[in-house]
């Protein structure tokens, strides 16, 4: 089983289902669970699909993605999520394309440690998604100028704040619904 809740298999979607199936293909050709999870109510699915290309697949987006892919996988290790974490980080060993410098970022991040691995800008950043996600109350308008003293931009900052904001979203849907990796092929990129 690879949710705790029933999910209906592609070659059983039909109607509405079927499109957004094919709206959440991966470029491997499948759907994950991530998004197969939402198979009982398809409406969220598009939502879901529309959220994750905006904030980690649009044209736009100015900040390095692997990167990004960083900062979704140090959200999803404070929010220990293993689904997110396990894909998204293949995300980002696959663009630094450098095994030894991914190995360093992931035990960095593992080890709540992430000045390790990074400084300036990435790690004021990084710092920035771990109390969006585990301090959120206590975020304030200082939080924010210590980012742009750092060399950051207000978009950028955007950037970051909103593939934090998603992988909370994500984190919670598949930890609520005992989403597995099971049967995906891991990582959006070959």
């Amino acid at each position: 089983m690879s949710a705790w809740i029933k999910m209906i298999p592609e070659n059983e979607a039909t109607g509405t289902l079927k499109d957004m199936y094919a709206e959440a293909m991966t470029p491997h050709g499948t759907v994950d669970n991530v998004m197969k999870v939402h198979s009982l109510r398809p409406h969220t699915m598009h939502g879901h699909v529309t959220l994750y290309k905006s904030v980690l697949h649009h044209p736009d987006i100015t900040l390095p993605l692997w990167f990004l892919e960083v900062i979704a996988s140090y959200t999803s290790i404070k929010n220990k999520c293993d689904y997110s974490l396990t894909h998204h980080f293949m995300n980002a060993r696959r663009l630094l394309k450098n095994d030894r410098r991914a190995d360093e970022i992931y035990a960095a991040l593992q080890e709540g440690q992430p000045q390790q691995a990074f400084a300036g800008k990435e790690l004021v950043l990084l710092e920035y998604a771990a109390k969006l996600t585990t301090d959120v109350a206590n975020l304030a308008e200082a939080d924010i100028e210590a980012l742009r003293h750092a060399g950051c931009d207000d978009g950028e900052i955007l950037e970051v704040n909103q593939v934090v904001a998603y992988f909370n979203y994500s984190n919670r849907l598949l930890n609520g619904l005992g989403v597995t990796t099971e049967g995906d092929s891991i990582g959006y990129y070959k």
